[in-house]
């Protein structure tokens, strides 16, 4: 009856487009990580740069989000959307056709990032068709569209030798993202309750309250910890364990399997038991994770570890935006934007901190105890938010029931959020 309720309450179509520009989107955006072991070939790097190398997509996104944020809020996700996939093309034409030298492929990754910023448009889209109690369960089957990373890893070194070049995949990914472009224009609709566009000097107040930095900080280490490690994993895999391209990318992308396909569940279980139980408990799997990576056991086992590790990063994505448009509802474009920026820069760190560990140190070790440890200091922190969550959670249902609306600059989630296990109020 619920499910039934959820396809009811919002557009189909408009869903499928999202889920279909942020699956090849994503795809592309992480093209460089599984191909840089063959990049390596034509261009020597330390493993400092080979991290820098896949991170800087990430960068790109990381800094685009904001841009395509304020552009869903002021021009609609759908034509935001639109403007994403023809930009998208352009690194992926440099690539396939001019790069020559290890300076222009990193212009080709930093706008790589352009794929990465499909979150502030794909996310609204979905988000803007539903209603409060189905928000986890749209932004979780929109946000499955990061399954693409599992194209890329699957497909791009396999393709790669199949054409003798790496630049050959580049223009085949050019097929797929116009084939979505099309079914984009044709299917995506913008929700009728979009919210008026607000001038660009009202964005600073978002900025100003606290819950943006606290679900910037939370998407910092789940989503760029997802993102950073689909990037990296085939140089770790090749590195440590001596795995071919080919191979390398396979077990990256068993591991990746997991934190694509669970976020729709993240999602869906902060709906019915609350984001903030849900993040606490994913962090714990993430530092514990971490801890036992670091001892850089066997392959076969390292694998269950990181696939563990990836499902709860992937579960802590759809937990957090559960929560997010619940809070910011009338700004889901430009906080999307910033929380996503957050989550890039998470991204853009990971590789970097494992890379220049493994080249200072010769070891992978104190790069996993870090990210370990940087989980357990989110642990802290939701551990230290959840009771200013809830007293004001409480406060605005006794205020609701007074019949006195609450105030719509207060820093306190919805009265439709569900902070923990209690029934969600009306």
């Amino acid at each position: 009856m619920e499910r039934s309720g959820f396809w009811k309450s919002g557009h189909k179509p408009s869903l499928l487009s999202a889920f279909m520009y942020f699956d090849v989107s994503f795809m592309i955006w992480v093209l460089i990580g599984p191909l840089s072991i063959i990049m390596m070939q034509d261009y020597p790097m330390t493993p400092s740069q080979k991290a820098n190398l896949v991170a800087l997509p990430i960068l790109g996104g990381s800094i685009l989000r904001l841009v395509l944020g304020v552009l869903a809020d002021r021009i609609g996700p759908k034509r935001t959307g639109q403007f994403g996939m023809i930009i998208t093309m352009i690194p992926l034409i440099w690539g396939w056709q001019f790069v020559d030298s290890l300076g222009e492929l990193y212009g080709v990754a930093l706008l790589l990032g352009v794929a990465g910023a499909s979150f502030s448009a794909a996310l609204p889209l979905a988000s803007r068709w539903y209603p409060p109690q189905y928000q986890g369960l749209a932004m979780g089957i929109a946000g499955a569209g990061n399954s693409g990373t599992v194209f890329s890893t699957l497909f791009a070194n396999r393709l790669a030798q199949h054409f003798g070049s790496w630049e050959m995949v580049f223009g085949l990914a050019l097929i797929p993202i116009c084939l979505v472009f099309v079914v984009f224009t044709l299917l995506a609709k913008d929700s009728p309750t979009q919210p008026e566009p607000m001038r660009l000097s009202n964005y600073a107040t978002v900025l100003k309250q606290k819950d943006t930095w606290l679900f910037s900080l939370f998407y910092m280490v789940t989503f760029g910890g997802f993102v950073g490690m689909s990037n990296y994993l085939t140089i770790f895999f090749n590195t440590e364990y001596g795995l071919s391209a080919v191979k390398a990318a396979d077990f990256t992308t068993l591991c990746v399997i997991a934190g694509s396909f669970f976020r729709p569940v993240g999602g869906w279980l902060a709906d019915r038991i609350g984001g903030v139980r849900m993040l606490l408990a994913l962090y714990a799997g993430v530092a514990v994770m971490m801890a036992l990576i670091s001892s850089l056991p066997p392959l076969y086992l390292v694998t269950i570890l990181l696939f563990i590790a990836m499902m709860c990063l992937g579960m802590g994505n759809g937990s957090v935006f559960q929560l997010v448009p619940q809070r910011f509802q009338n700004e889901i474009g430009v906080i999307t934007g910033i929380v996503g920026a957050a989550g890039g820069l998470g991204g853009y760190f990971l590789p970097n901190i494992l890379g220049i560990l493994k080249q200072t140190t010769g070891s992978y070790t104190p790069g996993f105890l870090i990210l370990s440890g940087i989980a357990l200091a989110c642990i802290a922190m939701v551990a230290i938010v959840q009771g200013h969550w809830k007293k004001t959670f409480l406060s605005n249902v006794i205020t609701s029931q007074q019949g006195l609306a609450p105030s719509s600059s207060s820093s306190s989630p919805s009265p439709h959020a569900r902070l923990d296990n209690s029934p969600a109020s009306s």
